[in-house]
């Protein structure tokens, strides 16, 4: 879900091309595979698969995105979550139960053969298991690309990294990592390019917010910017029913933030959720290493344990220097 920030940032959002994103960028992962599990499915919803019913469509996300990525001149580094914090328990149930009732919905639209209904339904039900994150961690390590487990939110961790200069960027498609205080913002990273949405064939861009341009533009702090979250609602906090995020600026600007609390929801404490967002768990004990990737692995494990074209991986391969001649991954790191 995120922080419901979209009305406010509108004239903050900057299309830009991969090519203009060159260099570091932490990347949220589970968000990034949410959208690969959502995104890369059959007509009926049914998400790609192994000849063992073993969902693959992470691992296709993963290799072809990041393909392109280095392509690009961009180097992706994968943080995972760890353990969520207690304030996100509810949100995590909730989600729990969105993505149940979906899937039997999924279900009972292919039984009755309603191939549209069916593909909304499975999008909503995509989870990721141990199983996906272990394959996925596998995959980005064939393809010598860092990742790390977060102490909490990796959106929090990835927020940090960019802060410490690191990484120039951090990607997420949750308006989060701004109030974790990330410089700098890239949304649509890993679903950009043509795509359909709701029938229609549309492309999507990656589009980059900076925090410093946000800030100005609507003359708040980051801790008022946090309160202007907490107002329409965190992964952290339901927010105040009936308050959107123009309303909570106005509300913000105007130093009723703590009067509105006290009004309409006396029982609410926000200051935990407030002071996970500016100092949530984080940790400076991470390398960036990206090394050339190991063919003979990546082939072993998509082609001959997964089932993919070993012509379509090896093309993607060749794309980031395997052949003679062509550059190497020492030119791109």
């Amino acid at each position: 879900m995120g922080v419901a920030l979209r009305d406010i940032l509108g004239e903050y959002r900057e299309e830009v091309e991969l090519e203009n994103l060159r260099g570091t960028i932490a990347v949220d992962a589970f968000n990034a595979l949410y959208q690969f599990l959502t995104i890369i499915r059959q007509p009926d919803g049914t998400p790609l698969m192994d000849g063992e019913g073993r969902v693959t469509s992470h691992l296709s996300g993963i290799f072809f995105r990041n393909i392109n990525f280095l392509e690009k001149g961009i180097r992706p580094a994968y943080i995972f979550d760890g353990a969520p914090p207690d304030l996100k328990t509810e949100t995590v149930a909730k989600r729990r139960e969105v993505r149940d009732a979906a899937g039997e919905r999924w279900k009972e639209a292919i039984e009755r053969g309603d191939t549209a209904e069916a593909y909304k339904q499975a999008r909503a039900s995509a989870r990721i298991d141990d199983a996906t994150i272990a394959s996925s961690k596998r995959l980005l390590d064939l393809m010598g690309i860092p990742w790390m487990v977060a102490p909490s939110e990796g959106e929090a961790q990835a927020a940090f990294m960019a802060r410490q200069g690191d990484v120039g960027a951090a990607a997420s498609q949750d308006y989060d990592a701004l109030l974790f205080g990330a410089p700098h913002l890239v949304r649509n990273l890993t679903v950009s390019g043509k795509r359909k949405v709701r029938g229609r064939a549309v492309t999507v861009r990656p589009e980059r917010i900076d925090l410093s341009a946000v800030l100005a533009g609507l003359g708040i702090s980051r801790e008022e910017l946090v309160e202007v979250g907490i107002l329409t609602g965190t992964d952290f906090n339901p927010g105040i029913r009936g308050i959107g995020a123009k309303t909570a600026l106005k509300i913000v600007k105007g130093g009723k933030f703590q009067e509105t609390i006290m009004d309409k929801a006396p029982e609410f404490d926000p200051e935990p959720v407030r002071a996970f967002f500016l100092n949530p768990p984080v940790t400076a004990d991470y390398r960036l290493d990206w090394k050339k990737p190991d063919r003979n692995g990546i082939i072993a494990m998509l082609c001959n344990e997964y089932a993919f074209s070993e012509g379509r991986v090896d093309a993607g391969l060749q794309k980031i220097g395997t052949k003679a001649g062509q550059k190497t991954l020492g030119d791109w790191f």
